[in-house]
């Protein structure tokens, strides 16, 4: 079975596209068939790629964010994927506020994974760009142990 997971942030050019390409290496190096995207809940980046200093960040420890575009999620998104991650409790309720009455897809928090965070912070605000890709990575870990 191929797990469809959507990972949500605020603009879909930080931690979303962060955790959909560090999800995607570790699932494929565990030989576990994942369906990934990434969404924000603002409309404000649409079709931009992600953060520059972001991008840095990830491409040094091996991930390329580089082919990712920000979208901004929808409510078709709750019935096309199994599980949609927020990264922070802020996007957790906009994801509860417009998810449809028998939605197929569980909305969790990325945290959800990890036992010592409650939220990932957002780097575009912190400028933390390692900080959360370690988050970002442990949370990956814990979501993966998860699927097999």
């Amino acid at each position: 079975m191929t797990h469809r997971i959507l990972f949500v942030c605020l603009g879909n050019i930080c931690r979303s596209p962060s955790a959909e390409a560090v999800v995607a290496a570790k699932a494929a190096a565990r030989g576990i068939a994942l369906e990934l995207d990434s969404a924000g809940t603002g409309d404000w980046h649409i079709g931009d790629p992600p953060y520059g200093p972001m991008q840095d960040a990830a491409r040094a420890r091996g991930y390329d964010l580089s082919p990712l575009r920000a979208r901004q999620v929808t409510r078709a998104d709750f019935d096309r994927f199994d599980l949609i991650v927020a990264m922070d409790d802020r996007n957790f309720a906009h994801l509860a506020r417009m998810a449809p009455d028998g939605a197929q897809a569980r909305v969790t928090m990325f945290t959800d994974y990890v036992d010592d965070a409650d939220h990932v912070p957002d780097p575009y605000h912190t400028r933390d760009f390692d900080g959360a890709l370690d988050l970002v990575e442990r949370a990956a870990d814990g979501l993966l142990d998860t699927l097999g």
